[in-house]
């Protein structure tokens, strides 16, 4: 038992959790945008607030920009100025759905010229990337029509591909593409790429630096999304995760809030899979709309956490052998165990180990970094949404 303890405490002093630039400006609903004193006006600002939850959890080294939205003159100098602050920068996220001419799509889009925009777009955050550092250009498309007839759906595929080979092709080495998948929004009659099966066939296509990301938000109701993690992970082709929850949608509440057993149930594909190396990508993908911002992000990063510790002590041989034996209820025993156990006190061990407080959202408090950026950050535009 005591070695059961000491590996699970080891698997998670080693895991790692992206936090998204965006989550630390303001945000709101389609209907609004809510302001909150002190947030970041700038992305270095931004990057100060990721740099605290990262000193609270010790398991949020890197940042993820979203361009333009965190766009600067020089990303080398941002990227040195987050080393400075003691974390990274991470993922580089894209953006071809807030220009207007994008109303009829982007990479897909009827328009030759219009295509070429969005794909200018995409190689210049390639070359962001070998400024930054940054392994991994993750690419959500807002791309789909509303109405039948609108346009010719498989020709539509054919754009897509084209444009993912020419920035594939433009990779660098040890970089990756991680192609994200949503199934309806903002487009409500047909999405290009809807659903994991159409990720994973052009990520087949494209070769071995092309991967699927899973947002656990964006599934229909009822969707397993454990097993799209599974087969994924089978396939080679899991590039990463956009942690967050929802109860109808595409919510983007904290990690775990809605239904943590299924975030439990999520990490033990991860683990059956041995997908908590480096090659799976662990970020959050949030906003923050009426809550606090960084105990939020710092409240999600603790829940990854407490499922991936959840998932590490289900006990393998008692359930493999429940299973090979047909034992039904005997094998769901085995799961719910795990996921029943208060594994808080062996989180707090691993963090004092690591030589943090075993509360980080308490630390937070108490270190009164709000008080002082509320004071600080007075004038100039704030970022949000958008902006």
């Amino acid at each position: 038992m005591t070695d059961v303890h000491e590996a699970v405490k080891a698997a998670l002093k080693a895991q790692a959790v992206e936090t998204p630039s965006w989550a630390y400006g303001n945000s709101g609903t389609r209907f609004k945008v809510f302001t909150q004193p002190g947030v970041p006006r700038t992305p270095r600002e931004k990057l100060d607030d990721a740099a605290k939850v990262h000193e609270f959890t010790g398991a949020a080294p890197t940042v993820a920009l979203h361009i333009p939205w965190d766009e600067v003159d020089d990303y080398a100098a941002l990227a040195a100025y987050a080393e400075e602050r003691g974390v990274r920068l991470g993922t580089i996220n894209s953006n071809t759905f807030q220009d207007d001419d994008y109303r009829l799509g982007s990479v897909c889009h009827p328009d030759a010229k219009v295509r070429r925009k969005a794909v200018d777009h995409l190689l210049a955050c390639v070359d962001i990337m070998d400024a930054t550092g940054s392994r991994d250009l993750k690419l959500w498309f807002a791309d789909g029509t509303n109405y039948p007839g609108q346009d010719d759906v498989r020709e539509r595929q054919d754009r897509l591909s084209e444009a993912l080979r020419e920035v594939y092709d433009r990779l660098g080495e040890g970089q990756r593409m991680l192609l994200e998948y949503k199934f309806f929004e903002p487009a409500f009659y047909t999405t290009d790429v809807p659903d994991w099966g159409t990720a994973y066939a052009h990520c087949l296509k494209l070769g071995p630096k092309a991967r699927v990301v899973v947002d656990t938000g964006h599934h229909a109701p009822g969707t397993n999304i454990e097993f799209i993690v599974a087969t994924l992970l089978r396939e080679g082709k899991l590039g990463g995760f956009d942690f967050n929850s929802r109860f109808y949608a595409d919510d983007d509440l904290m990690a775990g809030a809605a239904d943590p057993f299924q975030l439990f149930r999520i990490m033990y594909e991860v683990v059956r899979g041995e997908g908590l190396g480096p090659e799976v990508a662990f970020m959050l993908d949030q906003c923050h709309n009426i809550e606090a911002k960084i105990p939020a992000i710092i409240r999600s990063v603790m829940n990854v956490q407490e499922a991936t510790a959840k998932a590490l002590l289900v006990d393998r041989q008692a359930l493999a052998a429940a299973q090979r034996s047909g034992d039904v209820l005997g094998a769901n025993a085995v799961l719910m165990d795990a996921y029943d156990t208060d594994v808080r006190p062996l989180l707090a061990e691993v963090r004092e180990e690591l030589g943090l407080a075993p509360d980080p959202v308490a630390a937070y408090h108490r270190s009164g970094w709000a008080r002082k950026v509320t004071e600080e950050r007075v004038g100039g535009a704030p970022a949000g949404w958008g902006a």
